[in-house]
């Protein structure tokens, strides 16, 4: 848990980072800045929690059944975004901060289902093999 905080964080300041640049450099809209920095920090997310979280190979059956853990997430932390910004009028340079805080219960228990079961899959079919 605590190896998946801190990757969480690390993602988090990625995705936080890319957000402010689409936003404020590239002059995107929020929403458009969200989910562009979402989808690009997810791919750092799978390769961190793959190496340190789950200490497991990335595959490309796992990379390709990843986002899965992200439809969540993503949705989540979009729908808390919005009723942030528009509905409650916080600034939406903190808003997807308190957003992505939403979404990690459900984003650690969701991803260690698609990694951490594919190494004991693993494990299990080294020892039969």
């Amino acid at each position: 848990m605590f190896r998946f905080v801190l990757v969480g964080f690390l993602n988090t300041a990625n995705y936080y980072i890319l957000y402010l640049f689409f936003m404020h450099i590239l002059s995107l809209p929020y929403m458009a800045a969200h989910i562009s920095a979402f989808l690009i920090s997810m791919v750092g997310s799978f390769y961190f929690n793959s190496y340190f979280t789950y200490k497991v190979k990335p595959t490309l059956r796992k990379f390709l059944q990843f986002p899965l853990t992200y439809v969540v997430n993503i949705s989540v932390s979009s729908a808390a975004l919005f009723l942030l910004v528009d509905l409650m009028h916080l600034n939406e340079n903190i808003s997807p901060l308190i957003a992505q805080g939403i979404t990690i219960p459900a984003t650690f228990f969701v991803s260690k289902k698609v990694l951490a079961n594919d190494k004991a899959e693993d494990e299990i079919g080294e020892h039969i093999g």
